[in-house]
């Protein structure tokens, strides 16, 4: 059965569906082929993904081939497609590059959401993580504001209709918004019940920036050759107060996680590539949590970070100082 999936206005009365389908370390073209399909059937037509996932060409494909089997039910202006600008590509030259080329990756002519991936700036042109003797990334000598400059222009070339930042602190948002001409419409950055990220989280929101939670389950996938998740990861979906409400409404742990965001007027993405997995985060809007229940989950904060990135915090513009 279809999910209605409800939709939340951005600043710039664009809507962005509350929940997405996330699609990080996912480059196996059948296995992710099927994920894509799977949760398009299950009511999704938000899709998180970004330049440095290198998988935009198959979710492209999975995407167009789910329309032309829709006998004209699905069309491109039914999907959310969100990318990411990546950190070699920062300067005024690379910016529209890095985004033509997830253009011609998707098949499509415009993006719905397009962010800034980090703030820090990586040597423009050399791999995508290039990393020195100390292991640690070489840096560019380009500011983010440089970078947003650009993107206001991909907004006024029809090339997207939105655009926003992610792994931004506040100082760093309060930068862009000091300069800019569009605002940002969203920060897309690490939130879950074991590290909540208030501060940010309410500033953003004081600044009608909509806030985008990835890592809301916790995944332990990144990419572990850059240091980027902390050891001794801990696991909310096995939390005894999490567990409990599930029993009480009959939902799963991560369900309960998810409706709990939600509820915050936080966008979730969460990923799988399991077809059952996927129907079941979709099913969150047939129920809600109490004011009582959303008072547990304040007792849950462990300020536990998982995206690190321990290659980049030597970068001047690293975000996790704090």
């Amino acid at each position: 059965m279809l999910n209605r999936i409800t939709a939340i206005e951005l600043s710039n009365g664009v809507h962005i569906p509350l929940l997405g389908f996330g699609t990080y370390d996912s480059t196996d073209e059948n296995e992710l082929t099927t994920a894509v399909k799977a949760a398009i059937s299950a009511g999704y037509r938000h899709f998180d993904c970004a330049y440095f996932y290198q998988n935009e060409h198959i979710i492209g494909k999975a995407i167009r081939e789910a329309i032309s089997e829709s006998n004209g039910t699905l069309k491109r202006e039914d999907f959310f497609i969100v990318s990411k600008c990546w950190n070699n590509f920062h300067s005024k030259e690379r910016v529209p590059l890095c985004l033509d080329i997830t253009l011609k990756r998707f098949g499509i002519e415009y993006i719905d959401l397009y962010l800034i991936h980090w703030p820090m700036g990586f040597k423009e042109g050399a791999e995508d993580i290039p990393m020195d003797e100390n292991n640690q990334v070489i840096p560019s000598n380009v500011h983010f504001t440089e970078t947003w400059l650009v993107m206001e222009d991909l907004v006024r070339q029809g090339k997207c209709k939105s655009i926003g930042i992610s792994n931004f602190s506040i100082e760093q948002t309060k930068e862009i918004l000091a300069m800019c001409k569009i605002r940002p419409v969203c920060n897309q950055v690490e939130v879950n019940p074991y590290f909540q990220n208030r501060e940010l989280v309410e500033f953003c929101h004081s600044q009608n920036i909509r806030i985008v939670a990835y890592g809301s389950l916790r995944s332990t996938t990144y990419t572990p050759q850059q240091n980027w998740v902390k050891p001794g990861n801990l696991v909310p979906q096995e939390n005894p107060d999490v567990v409990s409400l599930a029993k009480k409404h009959n939902k799963a742990p991560a369900q309960i996680i998810l409706r709990w965001l939600i509820q915050c007027n936080i966008v979730v993405i969460p990923k799988s590539v399991t077809p059952s997995r996927i129907a079941q985060n979709s099913q969150i809007f047939d129920f809600e949590l109490s004011d009582q229940d959303m008072e547990i989950f304040k007792n849950l904060e462990k300020g536990s970070r998982i995206n690190h990135f321990e290659g980049a915090r030597l970068h001047s513009l690293y975000p996790f100082s704090d």
